[in-house]
């Protein structure tokens, strides 16, 4: 049974803390945007496409037991609440994606004829709760698509899969990206084994990534983040499949801290490199990587691990939540719920398709 990160039916939203596993499994209540503000920016819900569904699903809450006064104030309303939402962790696209397409959205539906405050509330409500019913469709869509494109670099055989951070049920509504694409081969008896890095200094791998995996019952094996060279020189790396934050039109990616070197150490050795999201996670507005704005956490999540000091006093610290891989270096593709492109070729793909507007 895949494990269940958010629970939801109307008019009421809960979600596993992460920040306590995997030693609890505690669901707190989010009860309103402010609530999931919280859950955001402390992590408590994490993964580019959980914050939006989460930020989305808390809006969906809050809209039901809200009075308006006039239609205009509905969609002034939603637009404002997704806008604060977006504020709580910038970097990660999608949900200033789904800010965008909701806010136009409710202004179109305040336009018909037969529009009233309810039904418009009612109609954003059943937007917020399908957009959680599609990503587990797009995610196992991206897990066929990306399981076969690797499996044929290796004439259908086993193969084994090295991924970094969280990608999986806990970072989406179910199911995941890149660790969909570890599951789904899992599930085709064509997985050999998985490796998951520690991923400093929030430890997503150590602490989630690893936690899916054993709960899920797939072969693998947790590393630390500075052994991923060693591991690939010895261990027989297939490929390497990570999520992604934002991918903008040249094809760079920002993901979570770490993964620009991993890249890096995969072209040495010859390793394709993929990136796993739903294209909700391209950001057209943006040219190359250098305009991403790249979130700085607190010092002290390097220099304290569960309130215990483990760096000398008074050291500076740089803190990063995100970098950017160049698009060249993600030499097996980009895996979205369409298809694999190749990277710098992702917009063009896309847009040929008219799947990006």
């Amino acid at each position: 049974m895949t494990l269940e990160a958010i629970r939801y039916r109307r008019g009421q939203l809960d979600i596993l803390d992460q920040l306590l596993l995997p030693s609890q499994s505690v669901y707190i209540s989010v009860s309103d945007t402010k609530d999931a503000w919280d859950a955001i920016k402390k992590m408590q819900v994490r993964g580019a496409p959980a914050i939006a569904i989460v930020g989305c699903l808390s809006l969906a809450v809050e809209l039901i037991d809200t009075d308006f006064t006039n239609t205009d104030d509905v969609a002034s309303y939603v637009a404002s609440k997704l806008q604060y939402l977006v504020s709580a962790r910038p970097t990660a696209v999608n949900m200033k994606e789904a800010a965008d397409r909701y806010t136009s959205l409710v202004k179109k539906i305040t336009l018909e004829n037969s529009a009233s405050v309810e039904s418009v509330k009612k109609r954003m409500v059943e937007e917020f709760e399908q957009m959680f019913k599609d990503d587990v469709a797009t995610n196992k869509a991206m897990g066929s698509y990306g399981a076969d494109h690797i499996l044929s670099k290796y004439k259908n055989k086993p193969v084994s899969i090295l991924t970094h951070c969280n990608t999986g049920s806990l970072a989406t509504a179910g199911y995941g990206t890149a660790l969909g694409v570890i599951r789904k081969l899992h599930e085709m008896e064509k997985l050999s084994h998985a490796f998951c890095t520690e991923t400093r200094p929030y430890n997503q791998g150590a602490r989630l990534t690893a936690y899916e995996l054993v709960y899920e019952k797939i072969p693998s094996t947790l590393v630390c983040d500075s052994m991923v060279s060693m591991v690939m020189k010895e261990k027989n790396v297939s490929a390497v499949v990570v999520g992604a934050d934002r991918v903008v039109r040249n094809g760079d990616t920002a993901n979570k801290i770490g993964t620009y070197q991993i890249a890096i150490c995969a072209q040495y050795h010859n390793i394709p490199f993929y990136v796993a999201c739903p294209t909700t996670t391209f950001d057209s507005n943006l040219a190359t990587g250098k305009d991403i704005v790249i979130e700085e956490r607190p010092h002290s999540e390097m220099t304290h691990v569960k309130g215990v000091q483990i760096a000398a006093e008074g050291i500076n610290c740089f803190n990063p939540a995100f970098d950017v891989t160049p698009a060249d270096l993600i030499t097996g593709g980009i895996i979205t719920e369409h298809g694999v492109f190749p990277a710098d070729k992702i917009y063009v793909e896309l847009k040929s398709r008219s799947i990006l507007g």
